[in-house]
């Protein structure tokens, strides 16, 4: 079997007697998407710092490429190839979204800053950033200020943004955020072509986007790890459907 791209290995998380995340241990295997889900407050988005080093962890491993990069800071993390979503966009509106990932790919190579309006009017810049604008559908509209996309470009865009650093595995937090019924479907079809070449870990509120997605799920409740499997697998687990898909077949 191919080595896992990303091992956790016992993370644990507290704050004082709140447990956030408790002996959490998952992977994510090349050419996978591995989604994880949870009711609000059941650690996932703690859990996604703790991966990028945001969140310092209490105890527990996280092995990135065959490497324990747990006592790395997030720019170590990125640099080796952590790419990272929000739930909340984080674009430079007044920036046109061709700058905007632009920028992103002169950040990557260690660039300076210090003619920053002008990175998007470099061709090396440019060519990089509209080949990543294709993979997400947005190229027509490179030159539109990033700032008047719909809801849904904007998380493509940002989609865009992880991209830009050449990332050997995406962490997801609920990319579908906010976004409605087209936009979700466009998603989905760009993360389904985007998971050979780079594959993610998926934190996301939308079951069936994540059903669609996912090879594997994990279940997070109440910070711990209370199932592992297919999507088929998941969906007929009964501590699953307590816990958190519900009975709805009550007699």
């Amino acid at each position: 079997m191919t080595a896992p791209i990303l091992e956790l290995k016992n993370l644990n998380k507290a704050y004082g007697a709140l447990v956030v995340t408790k002996d959490v241990s998952l992977d994510v295997r090349p050419g996978e998407i591995h989604g994880v889900i949870g009711p609000n407050g059941a650690g996932k988005t703690t859990l996604i710092g703790q991966i990028s080093g945001a969140t310092a962890s209490d105890s527990g491993f996280v092995i990135f490429g065959g490497t324990d990069v747990t006592g790395w800071p997030v720019a170590a993390r990125a640099h080796a190839g952590l790419g990272r979503t929000f739930q909340i966009t984080a674009i430079l509106p007044e920036f046109s979204v061709l700058e905007n990932v632009a920028l992103g790919v002169q950040a990557h190579e260690g660039h300076s800053f210090r003619f920053f309006g002008n990175a998007a009017r470099e061709r090396r810049l440019n060519d990089k950033a509209i080949a990543i604008l294709s993979d997400v559908g947005l190229e027509s509209r490179a030159e539109l200020r990033a700032g008047s996309l719909s809801h849904g470009e904007k998380r493509m865009l940002e989609l865009a943004l992880a991209l830009a650093v050449a990332p050997k595995l995406l962490l997801l937090d609920e990319p579908m955020a906010g976004t409605g019924p087209d936009e979700t479907a466009r998603l989905i079809e760009i993360l389904q072509g985007l998971k050979q070449r780079c594959p993610m870990l998926l934190v996301e509120h939308d079951m069936d986007a994540v059903f669609q997605l996912a090879d594997r799920i994990s279940v997070l409740v109440y910070g711990e790890i209370v199932a592992s499997g297919t999507p088929d697998e998941i969906r007929s687990d009964p501590k699953v459907r307590e816990a958190y898909l519900g009975e709805e077949e009550s007699a």
